[in-house]
């Protein structure tokens, strides 16, 4: 590699973007000089939602931070991080949190597709797609 060579990330997005009908890459952008397009509505992260869910347990528990963190071993910056949807936590830590709290993995997982659901519920539906063909496996041994 050269020194002169950029070095860039390339982003993959995990839901492909379909554009919207007539915005196409041959549309021209329809936006006012100097405006912005107006975003749509912004689907929340795992993360956060699992943080909301830990944070609004715990205070309803009227707990500390620092209790909670000690009961579940992990760091108190590292729970506050986690609260905040700052932090990808793993599922011994997601479950070490919610043992400290009194539940189980499935419990705060549970809570969380509850708040998940909730904004879908308010949101337009998508037209389902029908699923994929199937097809026959060719067995070339007869």
């Amino acid at each position: 590699m050269s020194p002169h060579t950029r070095n860039e990330a390339h982003v993959i997005p995990l839901r492909p973007q379909t554009p919207a009908p007539g915005t196409g890459p041959a549309a021209p952008a329809r936006h006012p000089a100097g405006a912005a397009p107006e975003p749509g509505p912004k689907e929340p992260l795992w993360r956060d939602l699992v943080g909301r869910a830990l944070r609004r347990e715990r205070l309803a528990q009227r707990r500390t931070l620092k209790e909670v963190a000690q009961a579940a071993r992990i760091s108190m910056p590292y729970l506050s991080e986690l609260e905040r949807g700052r932090k990808e936590a793993s599922s011994e830590v997601l479950a070490a949190a919610a043992r400290a709290l009194g539940l189980d993995l499935a419990d705060l997982l549970s809570r969380t597709q509850d708040e998940l659901s909730r904004p879908a519920r308010n949101r337009p539906r998508r037209a389902r797609t029908s699923p994929p063909a199937r097809y026959d496996v060719l067995d070339l041994a007869a």
